[in-house]
């Protein structure tokens, strides 16, 4: 081997060895959604390293999306008492066990949105003090509502509220970033990277450049070391530059999503037929993503939700919809179906892959005409929470950067939880056994949506349910439609903390929701 190669290929190293670059006290930060773009093998090998000798230490981890298969991998590797000082983050629900040492004030947490955690590291490798927006106003990210804190432990202020022209906006301090921490799909031994088998690029660039601008050092996780040269520059993301060490990743370590090792349609290698999608059963979910869909025009730019809102996707295959929209995900997916569960994130037949960055400035400058999120609890002032609920700890995710940005919103979930039951016949809905939990409630436990802030901004705000439809109006909820065979008071006023206002419009639901054919939607919506 000539020095030459030598020299080049002293950027790969081992997982073990990645390990052994961090330091006590380091700021870290990960790219990933789920499994998608997340650096499994590099991580697990902190986590050995650490367990084997108790280094490194009072780390603070730093990450946009959340990054966890729901019960070990991901950043449940790090979840260790000694491990973390801090954790700043997007999302926790996919991580359980970080979830539960913030809640029991094992280490100082915050939780910022999505996008602007993306839109963070790209003012970190610009080296700007901080970002300034208006995204978290009126939610528990806003400094007068705890300023993203997670716990009694958490007492230091990473937000502060800006007035500029009258206007509040929050501003976001910026933190440099030691370690940066990365996937692609194949490097060369220069330390270009590409990222063809990936489902998403994510913020990987961001991260690359905030940590080498900040003085720290990247490590991009692959699979697979190509020559140098090799690769075609427009395929790039990370150019070589950016890259200090190479860890090519064990194939277990690096699946596409955590439902998945590969799946080619996710990267546009295959293109699958949209209509084979699965129809839906009868049932409260399909009930509410009909009557959600019903809210859906050609040409609309949407989001949709985890959860019931994904089936909103479905519903929209079935009713010859979905080649008529432009679909889209956080991570930066423009068109296709996206996909659900583990695989949240990824979109089968993708028109477009955009960084995590570029796709939230496009949420946050209204590009969105229509967002349908999850309804998990709402209170009498038309505020949201999806983020937190008493020892469970989802976090707010992309959801508030989505809801104040988005023209039109609609929030869909069941009226109850916990044991819900329903039977359709004949064109109506029957409560057969009601949902232990209210979810409309007095006050939410935390506000993951403003109603007052969206009131202010003149968006269109829908909750709707599988009995009950409401809109927002100044001050609150109004109810505008009911499922036909629901009774007003003991289904659904009974079942809620307040009473909200009723339309002198109040209609029934479309009895077409509750039927078993399609609704034939691709020829009654329209412009």
């Amino acid at each position: 081997m000539n020095s030459e190669t030598a020299r080049l290929r002293s950027k790969v190293i081992t997982a073990q060895q990645a390990a052994q670059l961090i330091r006590d006290g380091d700021v870290v930060s990960t790219s990933g959604i789920g499994a998608a773009g997340f650096p499994e093998e590099t991580v697990a090998s902190l986590e050995e390293r650490f367990l084997a000798s108790g280094k490194p230490c009072n780390l603070t981890w730093f990450y946009a999306s959340g990054q966890g298969d729901t019960k070990n991998r991901g950043l449940g590797h790090i979840a260790h008492e000694g491990l973390l000082d801090t954790v700043i983050g997007g999302h926790f629900g996919v991580s359980p066990r970080l979830g539960r040492m913030v809640i029991d004030g094992k280490v100082n947490a915050y939780n910022l949105p999505q996008g602007t955690i993306c839109h963070l590291l790209r003012d970190i490798a610009a080296h700007k003090p901080g970002h300034l927006s208006s995204v978290g106003l009126g939610t528990f990210i806003d400094p007068r509502l705890g300023g993203g804190k997670l716990n009694s432990r958490t007492t230091k202020d990473i937000v502060s509220l800006v007035t500029l022209d009258g206007q509040d906006y929050i501003f976001y301090k910026s933190l440099p970033i030691r370690v940066g921490i990365l996937r692609g799909t194949t490097a060369d031994c220069d330390g270009n990277v590409t990222c063809e088998h990936e489902a998403v690029q994510l913020e990987q660039l961001a991260l690359a450049m905030a940590a080498h601008n900040s003085g720290g050092i990247v490590i991009a996780e692959v699979k697979y070391l190509a020559n140098s040269g090799t690769l075609d520059p427009r395929d790039v993301r990370i150019p070589a530059a950016l890259v200090d060490y190479i860890v090519v990743a064990k194939p277990e370590n690096h699946w596409q999503t955590h439902a998945e090792a590969f799946n080619p349609t996710y990267c546009g290698e295959l293109q699958t037929p949209l209509a084979e999608i699965a129809t839906m059963e009868m049932s409260e979910r399909k009930i509410i993503a009909r009557r959600a869909a019903m809210e859906l025009r050609p040409g609309d730019i949407v989001n949709l939700g985890f959860g019931i809102p994904q089936g909103v996707g479905t519903v929209a295959a079935e009713e010859g919809l979905i080649e008529l929209l432009t679909l889209t995900t956080e991570p930066g997916v423009f068109g296709g179906a996206p996909a659900d569960g583990l695989a949240f994130g990824a979109s089968a037949n993708p028109r477009a892959i955009i960084d995590q960055p570029a796709q939230f400035d496009f949420y946050d400058g209204g590009g969105l005409d229509v967002a349908i999120l999850g309804l998990a609890q709402a209170d009498c002032e038309g505020n949201l929470n999806v983020s937190r609920f008493g020892s469970q700890l989802a976090g707010c995710g992309g959801f508030i950067n989505i809801c104040q940005g988005a023209k039109k919103l609609v929030f869909a979930g069941t009226f109850t939880t916990g044991g819900l039951s329903i039977s359709v016949e004949g064109e109506t809905l029957a409560i057969v056994s009601e949902g232990r939990s209210r979810k409309f409630i007095k006050e939410v436990e935390q506000r993951t949506f403003s109603g007052s802030q969206a009131t202010r901004q003149s968006q269109s705000v829908l909750y709707v349910t599988e009995r009950c439809v409401f809109r927002l109006i100044e001050g609150g909820l109004e109810l505008i439609e009911i499922a036909p065979g629901v009774d007003l008071e003991n289904d659904i006023f009974s079942k809620m903390d307040f009473r909200p206002a009723i339309s002198p419009r109040l209609k029934n639901m479309d009895r077409r929701i509750f039927c078993v054919q399609p609704m034939e939607l691709d020829a009654e919506v329209g412009p």
